[in-house]
């Protein structure tokens, strides 16, 4: 795992310890950068299921302002940390651990006109979506309620058999890489 781009190109990162994560090729993570190059300079992300922080990271080494890392297993939080503690960002960069799902239900979104996330990476473990649409559901919703601005975008990757609406986001592009597929969700911006 390294980063591909930016200010920290070629660093290399501590990968999963575990199975839990699965780590993004470079060949889709330079394709999902080439689309989202135009939004990362300053843009706030929240990195969603992070892993060891492969995607946010990349963010940050492309000039992103802040990101905040959501991560459950505690093994791949501690090396989470330490590849940022490692590339020193640890000031534009905040790791929530725990349960995803009850954060965005508590955490109300930042009142306006703080900033809500201009990128979110979505990337859960495929069981858990097969398992329980409803909490993907309940997080779109809460997601739009505030936590991703205006013409913000949701970068979404699954399984490329599992049809997974996520309203009220809107696909706006979509790639499909073997058994892997990866939408880009948007935020509606406001009418006029």
């Amino acid at each position: 795992m390294r980063i591909i781009a930016g200010q920290f190109r070629g660093r290399r990162l501590l990968p999963p310890a575990t199975t839990a994560t699965r780590p993004v090729t470079d060949r889709v993570k330079q394709s999902t950068f080439d689309i989202l190059a135009p939004l990362l300079p300053e843009a706030r992300v929240y990195d969603c299921f992070a892993g060891t922080g492969s995607m946010g990271l990349e963010c940050l080494s492309r000039g992103a302002a802040h990101v905040t890392f959501f991560e459950a297993d505690r093994s791949a939080a501690k090396l989470l940390r330490q590849n940022i503690d490692t590339l020193g960002v640890a000031g534009r960069s905040t790791v929530v651990g725990g349960d995803l799902f009850r954060w965005f239900d508590e955490t109300p979104p930042p009142p306006a006109p703080a900033p809500a996330a201009d990128v979110i990476f979505l990337d859960p473990p495929y069981r858990f979506l097969r398992d329980q649409p409803a909490d993907l559901a309940r997080w779109a919703a809460a997601v739009t309620a505030g936590h991703l601005g205006p013409g913000g975008v949701v970068v979404f990757r699954h399984d490329a058999t599992d049809a997974l609406p996520l309203p009220p986001l809107t696909l706006a592009d979509v790639r499909t890489y073997g058994s892997m597929k990866v939408e880009f969700l948007r935020h509606p911006p406001p009418a006029g």
